[in-house]
């Protein structure tokens, strides 16, 4: 599940509209060339991505947290609600209020897609969900950059 500014789009869509899938690989490319050159930008330093979840999601978040730290990012794990408590409605839109004053952004895989949509809702800022997930739409991408890519 990804949110933006236009909304929710669940991750079972399967694909991306080829606009987004066109702009998301030019910048894939970027990358990856700056990669084989050893010339990698920051390009997003000053952000602060908040990764959602309880303990058990450190590791699955691992590939997300060092890509956005060596594009320069400050990425902190936050566990907003206690483990098996489901919040109440208060509870995330207070949580969401607070988490979208101090992040630019949310990963937060495993949570479900009503909750991310509240939570997008009430902070006001992207909510990613499983960017580095194999299911995940940009995923296919992966096979359409140059061969390079596998280094």
């Amino acid at each position: 599940m990804r949110s933006g500014a236009g909304g929710a789009e669940p991750r079972s869509a399967g694909a991306l509209p080829a606009p987004d899938s066109d702009v998301l690989l030019a910048y894939a490319r970027v990358l990856q060339r700056e990669m084989l050159v050893g010339s990698r930008q920051p390009w997003l330093r000053g952000k602060n991505i908040a990764m959602v979840g309880t303990a058990g999601d450190v590791e699955a978040g691992a590939l997300f947290r060092r890509a956005a730290v060596e594009l320069g990012a400050k990425v902190a794990q936050v566990c907003p609600f206690p483990e098996g408590t489901p919040p109440t409605f208060v509870e995330v839109l207070q949580i969401a209020r607070l988490i979208g004053r101090l992040y630019d952004a949310i990963e937060w895989p495993h949570a479900p897609a009503d909750l991310l949509e509240r939570f997008h809702a009430a902070a006001g800022i992207p909510v990613y969900a499983g960017l580095t997930a194999a299911d995940h739409p940009t995923a296919r991408l992966v096979n359409l950059l140059d061969a390079a890519s596998s280094v």
